[in-house]
């Protein structure tokens, strides 16, 4: 299957957390921005628990949900039972302009890092205490092709950095 497109979209902490209790340890606005622009209509591709701590489909993307429970409803998004579904549905799309974004959890990310050609990472640059963490990438197969700064101002609190990492050939 081609998986060009395919790409991994994580917010992590300096320790490689992601979330703890099921929802982000932090409140970053500019990252929920970045998010938006990013996924805004292209395909958003999440576990189940990824799901429930958002609550609702993200308008304006279509929304696949993985899950091994096989009468779960989620109106208004598209619910498969494995990854090769995902990823069927994701390469019969009728418009092949669009991308695929792996946004969790760990254990999705863990199982689809070798399918994704490019990761958006959010790199906090701060720890914080959870109970989820991204998997530890192999600096062998990735190089860093943009680094984007930010510090900490009024409307953000935290310093973080855009990253985008892109595998290596």
């Amino acid at each position: 299957m081609n998986a060009s497109h395919l790409s991994i979209l994580v917010a992590m902490a300096k320790n490689r957390v992601i979330g703890k209790d099921n929802t982000l340890p932090w409140y970053l606005p500019a990252d929920l921005r970045h998010f938006k622009a990013l996924t805004l209509g292209n395909h958003i591709i999440m576990g189940r628990k990824t799901y429930e701590s958002i609550g609702k489909p993200l308008s304006g993307r279509t929304n696949i949900i993985i899950t091994h429970q096989v009468n779960y409803h989620a109106p208004g998004a598209i619910i498969v039972n494995s990854i090769g579904d995902a990823l069927r549905l994701y390469t019969d799309r009728d418009d092949k302009n669009t991308q695929g974004f792996i946004i969790g959890g760990a254990e999705l990310y863990q199982q689809m890092l070798g399918l994704c050609q490019r990761i958006y990472m959010t790199e906090l640059q701060h720890n914080f205490e959870g109970d989820t963490f991204f998997p530890n990438l192999n600096p062998d197969e990735w190089n860093e092709t943009i680094r984007e700064k930010h510090y900490s101002d009024g409307k953000d609190p935290l310093e973080f950095h855009f990253i985008v990492l892109d595998r290596k050939i």
